[in-house]
């Protein structure tokens, strides 16, 4: 078992990467814009963020509440998603960036997120997506597993004590293969898309040197456009939205 430690020693590798690597701000600024395309200002709550890591989408939605599980300047609120400290209906948005595949149970997490969320209220995903192309960069060069034969816990709750859980292909798995018919229960999926990434993917992430200079960005990216048409062979990230049916 991994403690839950290991996950504020990401985030301090994350912050220490993040400031050194100018190029990643620019990638990550284009996938903000993605989550921001979802964000319907009309349903009356507040945004919040939960696992907001160091903090970057307040950078594009300055209204929005960051949460994570261990106190840092940058955050407003420590929780732990399955237990949220938002009164029921309160809210009109939650974000994940890169968190839901680390949810151990992700029915117990949904359970939670409906409580908190109007009658109208969206949740949306930002996750890896595992495709022909990016499975063995996910795979060899990322430090987490990307879990495809992992059996899947469909709990609605999750006892304590908590550890540290990671399966990137998790969304694939559940919104995009749909594993398990019928899920999630209880929500509509209102936006589902997966598209080509290379120009992250290429980039080394936080934990790896980029391959490329920042002046090749632009046309990396245009290169992603085009071959988003074919998710499965290309896809390496994905957005997902959902609404309480």
């Amino acid at each position: 078992m991994i403690s839950l430690e290991q996950h504020q020693v990401e985030i301090q590798k994350n912050l220490q990467a993040w400031e050194a690597k100018p190029l990643l701000q620019e990638i990550y600024a284009s996938f903000y814009q993605r989550i921001i395309s979802l964000i319907d200002p009309k349903i009356p709550g507040r945004i919040v963020e939960i696992g907001s890591g160091i903090g970057n989408l307040k950078t594009h939605l300055p209204g929005a509440i960051s949460t994570d599980l261990f106190a840092n300047p940058w955050l407003d609120v420590v929780c732990d998603g399955y237990d949220l400290p938002f009164k029921s209906g309160s809210l009109s948005h939650l974000v994940l960036f890169d968190v839901f595949h680390h949810l151990r149970a992700p029915n117990a997490f949904l359970r939670e997120a409906r409580r908190v969320l109007n009658r109208s209220g969206r949740l949306i995903l930002f996750e890896p997506y595992i495709s022909w192309s990016s499975f063995p960069i996910y795979g060899l060069l990322h430090h987490e597993p990307v879990g495809r034969k992992q059996p899947l816990n469909m709990g609605l709750s999750l006892p304590r004590p908590r550890d540290y859980y990671a399966a990137q292909g998790n969304a694939t798995r559940l919104f995009f293969d749909k594993e398990i018919s019928g899920w999630p229960e209880g929500w509509n999926a209102f936006h589902a898309q997966a598209f080509s990434s290379f120009s992250y993917l290429f980039s080394g992430g936080y934990s790896k040197p980029s391959t490329y200079p920042a002046s090749w960005l632009k046309g990396i990216q245009q290169c992603d456009a085009a071959l988003s048409r074919w998710p499965r062979l290309f896809g390496g990230r994905c957005l997902v939205g959902l609404q309480p049916k």
